[in-house]
């Protein structure tokens, strides 16, 4: 496939999935396993293979505080890793990243416009096998890691509750993904 072409591949899919094309396999297990949970004190509450036209997307894997509920995703601090099964510019998913956060909740032009810049300048490009992991801490913000190394922090609190109610929230375009990661998060 030449670069351009998977480019333009890549979009598509970006596109069909946020249109809710893409089917869940639900409580598959990651590819490959966390050493340790990435969330002091937490529990792994659930996980979950993202497809489209039988591709695998990403696998996901949830890791909550304890008293997580699932209603109130944001009220404590959680974590959540993304196991890339396909190739996708960073720039790509800080876009998708911000198409799927204006169907969690409101935000200004403004908003928008600094989250993008945010997260296009710390997201990677990522390829298979590439996991991402994301940090959700409830009034101060997010911060994403990959390898082990910091990429960047987001200080800002409806920015982290939105972006993590892409997969956590009742609103999510993806509702079967956020069932198979809450599975077992019940107090």
């Amino acid at each position: 496939m030449t670069q351009l072409t998977r480019r333009r591949f890549n979009r598509r899919l970006a596109l069909a999935l946020g249109l809710g094309l893409g089917s869940v396999a639900l409580g598959a297990p990651a590819q490959t396993p966390v050493a340790e949970a990435p969330l002091a004190g937490g529990r792994a509450a659930g996980q979950a293979t993202m497809r489209f036209l039988g591709l695998e997307i990403y696998q996901a894997q949830l890791w909550v505080s304890p008293g997580f509920e699932p209603e109130q995703y944001a009220a404590l601090p959680l974590a959540l890793e993304l196991t890339y099964q396909r190739e996708f510019s960073g720039s790509a998913i800080a876009k998708r990243s911000l198409d799927e956060m204006k169907r969690i909740g409101e935000f200004s032009s403004e908003q928008g416009t600094r989250w993008l810049q945010q997260l296009q300048a710390l997201l990677p490009d990522v390829k298979r096998g590439d996991r991402l992991l994301g940090l959700h801490q409830p009034g101060v913000g997010a911060s994403f890691k990959m390898g082990g190394k910091t990429l960047g922090t987001l200080n800002d609190p409806l920015f982290s509750r939105l972006f993590f109610g892409i997969w956590l929230s009742p609103a999510t375009s993806e509702p079967k993904l956020r069932q198979a990661l809450i599975t077992l998060a019940a107090p």
